[in-house]
């Protein structure tokens, strides 16, 4: 039985919801990476990539991925990147139960905000090229989870389901 959950996927995939559901039916914390990062650095993810760059953005992320380690009893949704880091890989696949929650593009595009919020999002095309690049990585997680047509809701059901918790 593991006392950690990671929610990994796409940008706009649904980590957020699912992981704060996920934690409230399992009596758990919740984390979300980038809010994590937001107030940590004390600037919108946006404003970190177009201030200091994506490098600098990832060791942010890293370090912050870092501190939640030690925690137990704990359901983090992670970045749409942070998982196809290898260092992050690792640790996240050694420290508990790695999900990848598995939407269609169509779905993630209709999601997407078009306000700047998602700096990798701007360009349709280098964003296909990116969602296809990373499913290779996300399909490292131990559990795979289709969200085609499903609600938050309904993830989570299977979710439980699967992980018999």
């Amino acid at each position: 039985m593991t006392d950690k959950v990671y929610l990994v996927g796409f940008m706009a995939a649904g980590k957020t919801t699912v992981a704060r559901l996920l934690a409230r039916r399992l009596s758990w914390r919740m984390e979300d990476l980038d809010t994590l990062i937001e107030t940590r650095e004390r600037c919108r993810i946006a404003d970190i990539f177009a201030l200091y760059g994506e490098p600098y953005f990832r060791q942010v992320e890293r370090e912050a991925l870092q501190s939640l380690l030690p925690e137990r009893y704990l359901v983090v949704a992670t970045g749409g990147g942070t998982y196809t880091q290898p260092a992050n890989r690792w640790a996240m696949n050694t420290d508990g139960l790695v999900v990848w929650l598995d939407a269609p593009l169509d779905e993630v595009t209709a999601r997407l905000p078009t306000d700047g919020r998602r700096p990798l999002a701007q360009n349709r095309v280098q964003l296909e090229q990116l969602y296809l690049a990373r499913r290779a990585t996300y399909a490292e997680a131990h559990l795979q989870l289709d969200t085609r047509g499903k609600d938050a809701e309904e993830l989570v059901e299977r979710l439980l389901d699967q992980l018999s918790l």
